[in-house]
């Protein structure tokens, strides 16, 4: 009994849904082709070029002329971006700006890197924009450890800058211990790579 009941519901569920959908389908009308006269009235009053005048072989580039530098360029720049050699100079900073190194468990500014203290500065001088001082530390030592050493380090920059002339109001500090490594080998190299203080224009 259960199954003819089911198999009654089944003949009546699909004969609902091809009523709906054989009876939900309207005609739309046919519009009728535009007259020669109505059609070529309309192509010469529209300001589509023809054909014949503005496409054919002889008006192609010649091979070899066309310019796709500059999204080569991007693609160059996007990968020199991720050497070794780059990362080295400008660390996470900004263009114009290069980032300032420390010494292991230091938050003061070397001696050498004063010419890029000064270099900053003046650039720093010429924009309107706010910088982001950003201290980096080495994996050695707690994660708590590392975000006041980097902190120290961006508030050092920061007193530099602004003995240096900046506007106080123009740099805002911030550290990320050593949650953002540069380099990731367990080696001398890339921990001196990686305590280090960039500056990030806004």
């Amino acid at each position: 009994m259960k199954k003819v009941v089911t198999r009654l519901l089944v003949i009546v569920a699909v004969t609902a849904l091809v009523a709906v959908f054989s009876g939900g389908c309207t005609k739309k009308p046919v519009i009728p082709p535009e007259s020669d006269s109505q059609a070529s009235s309309s192509t010469s009053s529209s300001s589509y070029p023809t054909t014949e005048d503005t496409y054919s072989e002889n008006n192609l580039a010649i091979e070899g002329t066309l310019d796709d530098s500059s999204s080569a360029g991007d693609v160059a720049a996007a990968m020199d971006q991720q050497s070794d050699e780059y990362k080295q100079m400008h660390g996470r900073s900004s263009s114009g700006l290069v980032p300032v190194y420390f010494d292991f468990d230091q938050a003061i500014i070397r001696p050498d890197m004063a010419d890029r203290m000064i270099l900053n500065a003046e650039y720093l001088k010429q924009v309107p924009n706010t910088v982001i001082i950003e201290g980096n530390c080495d994996d050695r030592g707690t994660k708590e450890y590392n975000l006041a050493l980097g902190e120290k380090r961006a508030i050092n920059v920061r007193d530099y800058l602004i003995d240096l002339g900046v506007e106080p109001g123009k740099i805002r500090t911030v550290s990320y211990g050593e949650e953002r490594p540069l380099f990731f080998e367990q080696t001398d190299f890339a921990w001196s790579q990686n305590r280090r203080a960039d500056f990030v224009i806004e």
